[in-house]
């Protein structure tokens, strides 16, 4: 049965592995990045560049700054990659393309992108808490863990306090992952037909960096004010998203949507590059070692 193949507990657990390997190398990848990004989005009269932000951070703060966040950015990751990697997956077994069997045959180029966005409504659920903590902990300047941010917020508005956002997260997530995927898939068949020669690991590498600056680049309107949402301590569960977008907008046009672009491609090569390279050796390992 379709449904029996796709969630059979092997294939399961051996997602779930694969990205919990990828998702660690992806975050102290990446998160420098990020914190950058954050900073310019939630402030940007404070910090109008990239070198400017950098070297604020690191001069006020120290070097360790820039990892603000990291713990729960990685923990929040695992589990939001077991949950990408997994859906995505299943879905792939539920229904599988035919070039899969022949790798020089064209793949089929809408389905990903397709299963990527769906994909992407279901990481968001699982994301969410992790997403709300990390940037209300990346906006503090000055001494301030992700456990005191999370004590304030439990104090302030209970348990919903880690689900505002909501509407924003899914707003972001759809078209990241739809891209994301759907690209990934793309880029590796093109690599394996007009560049034969190059290893696998290469291939996974490259595909993986390029897919993350493509699922960025079209994520990145709504991550400006999903950011805001989950930043301020203001912020409803659903309904803030919105009205954000068009404060932005009006305020400061519709490129301000587009605010903190460059750290975040800057991350999305090298953070996403190891988080698919991670993820298929992982399931190479786990192929070898852990459940042959």
């Amino acid at each position: 049965m379709a449904e029996t193949s796709a969630l059979n507990p092997r294939d399961v657990t051996r997602d779930i592995f694969a990205a919990s390997i990828g998702s660690v190398a992806c975050c102290y990848t990446g998160q420098p990045f990020d914190t950058v990004k954050v900073r310019m989005q939630t402030n940007p009269a404070a910090f109008p560049s990239v070198m400017f932000t950098s070297r604020s951070i690191m001069t006020n703060e120290g070097v360790s700054a820039l990892w603000k966040g990291a713990i729960p950015t990685a923990l929040g990751m695992v589990a939001e990659n077991a949950m990408a990697f997994g859906v995505n997956e299943a879905l792939k077994r539920t229904f599988p393309d035919d070039a899969k069997e022949d790798p020089t045959k064209r793949p089929d180029l809408i389905k990903p992108f397709l299963m990527g966005a769906i994909t992407g409504v279901c990481s968001a659920t699982v994301l969410l808490p992790s997403e709300v903590v990390k940037a209300k902990t990346q906006v503090v300047v000055g001494n301030a863990s992700s456990s005191d941010i999370y004590k304030q917020m439990i104090k302030r508005q209970g348990i919903r306090s880690l689900f505002v956002g909501f509407d924003a997260q899914i707003m972001r997530d759809a078209p990241f992952y739809a891209f994301f995927f759907g690209t990934y898939e793309l880029n590796c068949y093109l690599f394996r037909t007009y560049v034969p020669s190059m290893p696998e690991e290469l291939n996974y590498f490259m595909s993986g960096g390029f897919a993350g600056m493509m699922g960025w680049a079209a994520a990145m309107p709504f991550d400006v004010p999903k950011t805001n949402v989950q930043a301020s301590w203001d912020s409803r569960v659903v309904g803030s998203y919105f009205p954000e977008l068009i404060r932005i907008v009006k305020e400061r046009g519709p490129l301000a949507l587009y605010t903190g672009l460059i750290p975040t491609i800057a991350r999305a090569f090298p953070a996403n590059a190891a988080l698919f390279l991670g993820v298929e050796m992982g399931k190479k390992f786990f192929d070898k070692w852990v459940w042959p």
